[in-house]
């Protein structure tokens, strides 16, 4: 095949930042080498080769330019222009435009981004928004397997969800380790408010991710028993893969949810009972101030006539009685561990 490979200072990757990658393969899995995005039609016109193109964060013009090169949907295009799209599958003629939320930890805290995919029987096109780690690893993986490449696009689709899915599972371990750390402060004598705060950010970010996952095990549920002009048979059973990843990463952040409610309600019940300890002993040291508090006042009385007032021993047989008063109350405080 007759195919111009221009020299690296034409070619869009350094060129146009936005465009990561733009490849093409031939039908037997072997890399041909680097295009330009002119050269996409001229690629697709010769029979046994397909191209893989990776964008990032691409703006109207350059998705204009897939759409005139790839004979894109108008509203596939629109979706993929604007961000913040919920995780689906459109199906539009021959080719499926799909959208999959991303996941990242940046700096300890989760950030979320999407993908959309344009998936057809000669390309496939990525386009990251957001929080999104770079498909060059998937692309290497891909490129490393001809045999299984051999299968065209799908297997590269393939690639680029098992490596989403795959990125997600390090994610719910971390959120189990930190929680591990989170519980020792959750079970200290003192009350930390930044621990509570911690548990409901992670149990929100939790709530998102399982947003992001829950639909992509439909989405992959399709491309295992749909489409089977785009999904040879031979590759459903890595789909299959996916699918069951998915389903373990899904059970998973289940768990955590519920695993991270436990944890702020222990630490709630906790904080209570805290409380109430405290409320006892102060109730318990005001019952003992209660009783000599009560003696002392009668005898603060402006009277006259009250008995014992010219007893020598009066003084001491109140001070005696006080003590025996605040000492039964302390004893009894105590066998009850009030104190």
């Amino acid at each position: 095949m007759n195919l111009i490979t221009p020299p690296p200072s034409e070619l869009s990757t350094t060129d146009q930042p936005m465009v990561v990658n733009c490849i093409a393969y031939r039908n037997d899995g072997s890399r041909i080498g680097d295009i330009t995005l002119d050269a996409i039609s001229d690629v697709l016109s010769q029979p046994g080769t397909f191209v893989w193109v990776g964008l990032h964060e691409p703006d109207e013009e350059l998705l204009e330019k897939l759409q005139e090169e790839f004979g894109l949907h108008d509203l596939a295009i629109e979706d993929a222009h604007a961000a913040h799209q919920r995780t689906k599958i459109e199906t539009y003629g021959d080719s499926l435009f799909l959208v999959v939320q991303t996941a990242q930890l940046i700096k300890g805290r989760l950030a979320f981004g999407e993908t959309h995919i344009f998936f057809g029987p000669r390309y496939l096109v990525t386009v990251r928004h957001g929080a999104s780690l770079s498909y060059a690893p998937a692309r290497r993986t891909c490129e490393h397997t001809p045999a299984l490449l051999a299968n065209g696009p799908s297997y590269a689709l393939y690639g680029v969800l098992d490596f989403i899915v795959d990125n997600l599972l390090p994610i719910v371990r971390d959120f189990r380790e930190e929680l591990q750390r989170l519980e020792q402060d959750i079970f200290a004598e003192t009350f930390k408010r930044d621990t509570v705060r911690r548990l409901y950010d992670m149990q929100r970010d939790l709530m998102t991710l399982r947003l992001a996952v829950a639909p992509l095990q439909d989405i992959v549920n399709q491309l295992v028993r749909l489409h089977p002009s785009l999904i040879p048979d031979e590759l459903r059973a890595y789909f299959r893969d996916i699918y069951d990843h998915v389903f373990r990463v899904n059970e998973s952040i289940g768990a955590m949810r519920e695993m991270l409610a436990a944890a702020i309600s222990v630490n709630l019940s906790l904080v209570s009972f805290g409380q109430n300890e405290v409320m006892k002993k102060l109730a318990g040291w005001a019952a003992m101030l209660a009783a000599p508090t009560l003696l002392t006042s009668w005898y603060g009385m402006n009277f006259t006539h009250m008995p014992e007032l010219n007893r020598p021993w009066a003084y001491p047989v109140v001070i005696l009685v006080m003590g025996c008063i605040v000492g039964g109350i302390f004893i009894g405080l105590k066998r009850a561990k009030w104190l």
